[in-house]
């Protein structure tokens, strides 16, 4: 029984040492202003509406990760709303109800009594310590989301946010807008409810590919002067005759601070390596690499910002794409400041396949050998291959794995030319992520980064299966 002045708790007066009528469940507990609030792991919500919905994700042991959902229930909600000043709790879902996250699943069996101030506040079975999977994954919905704002509508699978599919926020999920009377006045108001510009054009026919989960709205008959798609009228939320072949989508004039971007490279391990597709009648689809050649390349990493080209692959090198082949017979002068301003076939002729899909290698997609390490080997240029990716050492399969891989390793780490490419762990087994996975270089590239493989993180191996590499140097 403190008066509160006392300099210890030893001279406050208590019952005698040891006497006591308590059980363990009335343990007494603190939480200071101090220093020790630096301690709570910060919390957030992810794919959801906002900042205020979505799936719960801690940050412990420098990475996020996610909790499981045994046991997740409101209390242990409202926790989450009150640390990050979001109002009371609307919905505790589970299941992964806002899609599954990656990385560690953090916390498991959390039972919070809803007073605490932060999550890891809570009981847990502790850090890390789980029988979970992703789909587990709990989320959390919280009172302070405004359905009128600009984070409870969507417009998704388009060339950049301000063109795409509409999807808006409803009942805690994600769905789509049937086309029945949609128009350019009710794109008009999406445009402008996403600080998006004017409408340009109002597809239907799910020309932007069709969505999945409930279609909310449909007979959305907007003036086309309203602030928000929630002022319009439209049928009940969820009434419709409708199918996702009728998802409606919007084109708008564009942001003026997000220049929207019709050109992209994927297959690549960064953005500005991989396969050359461009966006074109609301479809991406990619060039063909007749006459493709480096001042080809050269404007398409100028528009991209991605500094001068290394390289123009031709043949697929970086996969088969998929959809139309858009481009053919591309001759640039290397001089342009736009892609689209550069010769070519008309939109869609050619003689192609994807096999002959063009792609491109440019400066800014070329790692430092900082970024690549050999280790448990008897000196820096052999051992098991480890990449730094989003912050994390990690490992690469062996699958696939080959002497034009490891000559890759052996160039971009100045350890001169490749005498093996071990795999099934000859160096022992890594530890963490497996980062790469089907790796499939051509022997000439510079870096490993320019090679073709699965995206960052996408492997179906075990530390097993960790590569390695044998190079000539030694130093």
């Amino acid at each position: 029984n403190c008066q509160g002045t006392e300099p210890a708790l030893t001279k406050c007066r208590a019952s005698p040492w040891g006497e006591s009528s308590c059980s363990h469940g009335k343990h007494a507990s603190v939480v200071c202003s101090g220093s020790a609030v630096s301690t709570f792991a910060p919390v957030r919500l992810v794919d959801g509406p906002g900042r205020c919905a979505g799936r719960v994700e801690v940050f412990h042991n420098e990475k996020w990760g996610t909790v499981c959902d045994d046991s997740w229930d409101f209390m242990d909600a409202k926790v989450v709303c009150r640390q990050l000043d979001c109002g009371t709790v609307v919905m505790a879902p589970r299941r992964a109800h806002f899609g599954q996250g990656q990385g560690p699943i953090w916390l498991d069996d959390v039972r919070c009594m809803g007073t605490e101030a932060a999550l890891s506040e809570c009981r847990t079975k502790g850090w890390g310590v789980h029988g979970c999977e992703h789909g587990e994954d709990a989320g959390v919905v919280c009172s302070d989301l405004d359905p009128g704002s600009s984070e409870a509508l969507r417009l998704v699978n388009g060339p950049h946010r301000c063109a795409g599919r509409v999807e808006v926020f409803h009942n805690q999920q994600w769905g789509t807008i049937c086309d029945d009377g949609w128009d350019l006045n009710d794109a008009a108001v999406v445009c402008r409810q996403l600080g998006c510009g004017t409408a340009m054009s109002a597809p239907g026919l799910s020309g932007f590919g069709q969505g999945s989960g409930p279609i909310w709205l449909d007979g959305v008959s907007c003036l086309g002067t309203e602030a928000t798609l929630a002022e319009c009228p439209v049928k009940l939320w969820g009434h419709h005759t409708c199918n996702h072949v009728e998802d409606a989508g919007v084109v708008c004039s564009g942001n003026p601070h997000h220049m929207p971007s019709l050109l992209r490279l994927v297959g690549g391990l960064s953005e500005c390596a991989g396969r050359v597709e461009v966006f074109y009648n609301n479809k991406w689809g990619t060039v063909c690499d007749d006459s493709w050649d480096l001042r080809d390349a050269a404007v398409v990493c100028r528009e991209l910002g991605c500094g001068v080209a290394l390289s123009a692959p031709g043949s697929a090198r970086f996969g088969w794409g998929a959809g139309p082949i858009w481009l053919d017979d591309v001759s640039c002068t290397g001089e342009e400041t736009d892609f689209s301003k550069c010769q070519a076939k008309m939109w869609g002729i050619h003689n192609c396949h994807h096999g002959e899909d063009a792609g491109v290698v440019c400066a800014a997609g070329n790692s430092s050998s900082a970024d690549l390490q050999l280790v448990d080997g008897p000196h820096r240029c052999a051992g098991r291959v480890e990449v730094l990716h989003a912050g994390q050492w990690g490992t690469v399969c062996d699958d696939g794995w080959d002497l034009n891989d490891a000559a890759v390793v052996c160039r971009q780490l100045g350890c001169g030319r490749a005498e093996a490419a071990p795999g099934r762990a000859r160096f022992g087994r890594g530890m963490g992520r497996i980062w790469l996975d089907d790796v499939a270089c051509a022997g000439s590239e510079d870096a490993l980064a320019q090679c073709r493989a699965h995206p960052w993180g996408q492997s179906n191996c075990n530390h097993g299966e960790d590569a390695g590499v044998v190079c000539s140097g030694t130093s």
